[in-house]
C-alpha cells in the first residue's frame, strides 16, 4: 500500500535525479567549464579564418566572373564576325562586366603577388579590347583570319591571367585552411585529454553508484541492439515506478511504431518522395501529380505558372475543381479509370495561357503511374511549353499559304494550256513529243494537286475552313468511303471488310471532310496492301466518342516513322507504294482534330498497321481547337 501511494512514487523519482545529479553534477560542471573555455578559443581562431577566407573567396569569386565574362566576349567576337550588331552588343556587355569584376578585385588586395597578376590582367585586358576595336574599325586589319591570328592569343593570354588569380587566392585559402586546421587540431587534442581526465572521474564516480539504475538500462540497451539489427518484434519488462520505468514504457511504445513504420516501409516511401520532390521541382516542364482519388498531390512552379495556382491554394483539392478545366480532366480520368497513357503517340491537346502580356502555348500529355504490382496510383500530367514551335509553325504557314495562293494562278494556266495543246495538236507529234507532252499534263495536274492540298492545310490549320457539322451516322461515312474505292480495291483483288453496325450512335461532324479523311486511310491501305489481302474498317463507341478505324496486313510502318507520320512531307523512305504528296495525314489530322477528335497509328513492321480516329459523339460537347 505504501508502495503504491504517489507520495513514494515522487520520492522514487526525486531519489533517482538526486542519485545522478550528486553523482555527474560536478564531472559535467568541469566538462561543461572545460568545453566552454575551448569552444570560445575555437571560435575565435574560426571568425580570423574566416576573415582571411572570405577576402580569398571575394577574389576568387572576381577571377570566376572575369573568365565567364571573357569566355562571352569570346562568343560575342564570333557573333559579330556573323552578325555585326548584335556581336557588338554582347561585347560592349560582356566588357563592362569584365572591368566592373576586375575593379572590384583591385579593391581586394591581400596576398603577395596578387598586384602584379591584376596588373597583368589589367594590361592584357586592355590589349584584347584595343584588338576588337581595331577589327571594328579596320576588318581587314588581321587578315583573313582575324580571330585566330590576333584576337583568340589576346582572349588565351587575358584568360590564363584570371585563371592565375584564381588560383592563387585557391592556393592561399587551402594554407589558411591547413594553418587553421592544426590549431584547431592541437586545441582538439589537449581539451580532449581534459575532458577524458573528467570522464574517466565521473565513470568511478558513477559504477559505484549505478547498481539499480544500471539492470534496467541494459535491458534497455539489449532491445536497442536487437531493434537496429532489425528485430522490432521486442519489448522492455520492467515494474519501476520511476523515470526509468517511465523510459521503458516509452521504449515500448516506440518499438510499437517502429513495427507500423516497417509495416507500411515509411523510409522507403519518404526517401522516395523526397527523390521525386526534387526532380519534379528540377523539370522545366510543367508537372501535376494527381492520386487515384482525383486529388492534386504535388504541382512544380512551371505547372503553377501554366494553370494560374499555386501549390498551397491546390494540394489536396480536386482537381477539376482546383483548375476548372474539363479537357484536363477528361484526359486524367480516362488514365486513371483505364490505367493507360490518356494520349496516343501524337499527342496535340494545347492551351493557351495569356497572363501578365505574355501569351504561351503548352502541349499536355497524361501518363499512369503504376506500383511494380500494376496497381494505379497516381496520374502525371506533363505540360510542354510550345510557345517557340507555336510560331515557326504559324510562320509556316502563313508561307506556305502565301506561296501556294501565288502558285495556284500561273498553275491554272500552264494546264490549260498544255491541256488544249495536248487535245488539239497531238496528232502533229511525234510518239516522242506526246509522250513528253502527256508527262507534261501529269505533272501539271500533280502540282496543282499539291497547291490545292497545300491550300486546305492551310485553312484547316488557319480555322478559316468552314465546318458544316451535323449529326452523321457512322455507317453512312463508311459506306461513301467504300464506295469511292470499290474499283481500285477490285483491280488488286483485296476485300473491305466493314464491321461498322448500325446501331452506333450519330458523330457531330462535316460528312464530306470526315468521309475525305476515311477515303485517304484506306487509299493508303490499298496502297501498301498486298494483292488479295484484306482491309478492315471498324467502328465502336468509346465513352463520349465513336472510334473509327483502317487495319491493314501490308508492310507496316518502320518505328522511327511512327512518331512523325502525320507531319508535313513526310514519306517513308523505301516505299512500294506510288509517290504522293506527303500531305494526306497532315490534313486528316488537322480535319480531325478539327472536329475536337484524335487520330492514331498503331504499326508493326512487316504485319501491316491501323490507323485510328476519333470523332465526337452527336450531342456531346465538342472541345474547341487549339490554334
Amino acid at each position: 500500500m505504501l508502495l503504491s501511494s504517489p507520495n513514494v512514487f515522487l520520492l522514487m523519482m526525486r531519489t533517482v535525479r538526486t542519485k545522478i545529479l550528486l553523482a555527474n553534477g560536478t564531472v559535467l560542471l568541469l566538462l561543461g567549464l572545460v568545453l566552454g573555455w575551448a569552444l570560445m578559443n575555437i571560435q575565435n581562431l574560426g571568425s580570423a579564418s574566416e576573415a582571411i577566407l572570405s577576402e580569398n573567396y571575394r577574389s576568387i569569386i572576381a577571377a570566376e566572373n572575369m573568365i565567364n565574362g571573357l569566355e562571352r566576349m569570346d562568343s560575342a567576337v564570333l557573333l559579330h564576325l556573323q552578325d555585326r550588331e548584335q556581336g557588338l552588343r554582347q561585347f560592349r556587355t560582356n566588357q563592362n562586366q569584365v572591368s566592373q569584376w576586375l575593379a572590384r578585385a583591385q579593391d581586394n588586395i591581400t596576398i603577395a603577388g596578387e598586384d602584379r597578376v591584376l596588373a597583368r590582367i589589367d594590361s592584357t585586358f586592355d590589349r584584347y579590347t584595343a584588338q576588337f576595336d581595331s577589327l571594328l574599325q579596320q576588318p581587314g586589319v588581321y587578315g583573313d583570319r582575324p580571330y585566330d591570328d590576333a584576337l583568340m592569343p589576346a582572349f588565351q593570354e587575358v584568360r590564363s591571367a584570371a585563371g592565375d588569380l584564381r588560383d592563387l587566392n585557391q592556393q592561399t585559402m587551402v594554407e589558411a585552411s591547413d594553418r587553421a586546421e592544426s590549431v584547431a587540431t592541437w586545441a582538439i587534442w589537449s581539451v580532449g585529454g581534459i575532458g577524458v581526465g573528467a570522464t574517466v572521474l565521473g565513470l568511478v564516480i558513477s559504477v559505484i553508484l549505478a547498481g539499480r539504475i544500471v539492470r534496467p538500462i541494459r535491458k534497455v540497451q539489449t532491445a536497442t541492439q536487437k531493434i537496429a539489427a532489425g528485430d522490432y518484434d521486442v519489448s522492455v519488462d520492467t515494474d519501476a515506478n520511476d523515470e526509468l520505468g517511465s523510459l521503458a514504457n516509452q521504449f515500448n511504445e516506440m518499438a510499437a511504431e517502429l513495427r507500423h513504420y516497417r509495416d507500411l516501409n515509411v523510409e522507403k516511401i519518404l526517401a522516395e518522395q523526397q527523390k521525386n520532390e526534387a526532380i519534379l521541382q528540377s523539370i522545366d516542364d510543367g508537372l501535376l501529380v494527381v492520386d487515384g482519388d482525383y486529388s492534386i498531390i504535388n504541382l512544380n512552379p512551371t505547372a503553377e505558372w501554366a494553370l494560374g495556382v499555386s501549390h498551397q491554394q491546390v494540394a489536396g483539392q480536386h482537381v477539376l475543381e482546383a483548375l476548372r478545366n474539363e479537357r484536363i480532366f477528361d484526359q486524367i480520368q480516362q488514365t486513371i479509370e483505364s490505367g493507360e497513357p490518356a494520349t496516343p503517340s501524337q499527342p496535340t491537346d494545347i492551351f493557351t495561357v495569356e497572363r501578365n502580356e505574355d501569351t504561351r502555348h503548352f502541349q499536355f500529355i497524361v501518363n499512369p503511374v503504376r506500383s511494380p504490382s500494376g496497381e494505379m496510383l497516381a496520374a502525371i500530367l506533363l505540360l510542354r511549353d510550345v510557345t517557340d514551335l507555336q510560331e515557326l509553325n504559324r510562320l509556316k504557314s502563313d508561307f506556305v499559304a502565301t506561296a501556294s495562293h501565288e502558285l495556284k494562278t500561273p498553275l491554272t494556266s500552264i494546264g490549260m494550256s498544255v491541256r488544249l495543246l495536248h487535245e488539239r495538236h497531238e496528232a502533229d507529234f511525234d510518239s516522242r513529243d506526246r509522250e513528253l507532252l502527256e508527262a507534261a499534263v501529269e505533272d501539271v495536274d500533280r502540282l496543282r494537286d499539291l497547291v490545292n492540298d497545300l491550300l486546305d492545310l492551310s485553312k484547316i490549320e488557319s480555322g478559316r475552313m468552314e465546318m458544316e457539322r451535323a449529326a452523321v451516322p457512322v455507317p453512312l461515312i463508311s459506306k461513301k468511303a467504300v464506295g469511292l474505292l470499290k474499283t481500285q480495291a477490285a483491280e488488286k483483288d483485296i476485300s473491305f471488310d466493314v464491321d461498322v453496325p448500325d446501331e452506333l450512335p450519330d458523330v457531330k461532324a462535316d460528312l464530306n471532310k470526315v468521309t475525305w479523311v476515311l477515303t485517304n486511310l484506306l487509299s493508303n491501305a490499298l496502297r501498301y496492301s498486298e494483292p488479295g489481302s484484306p482491309i478492315q474498317i471498324e467502328a465502336r463507341p468509346i465513352g463520349g466518342s465513336v472510334h473509327i478505324s483502317v487495319e491493314d496486313h501490308g508492310a507496316g510502318i518502320p518505328y522511327e516513322y511512327q512518331s512523325k507520320i502525320f507531319d508535313k512531307f513526310v514519306q517513308v523512305d523505301g516505299s512500294q507504294a506510288p509517290d504522293g504528296s506527303g500531305l494526306g495525314l497532315a490534313i486528316a489530322q488537322e480535319i480531325i482534330h478539327a472536329h475536337g477528335g484524335r487520330i492514331w497509328v498503331d504499326s508493326t513492321p512487316g504485319e501491316g498497321s491501323t490507323f485510328t480516329f476519333t470523332l465526337p459523339q452527336a450531342g456531346s460537347t465538342v472541345p474547341r481547337p487549339s490554334s
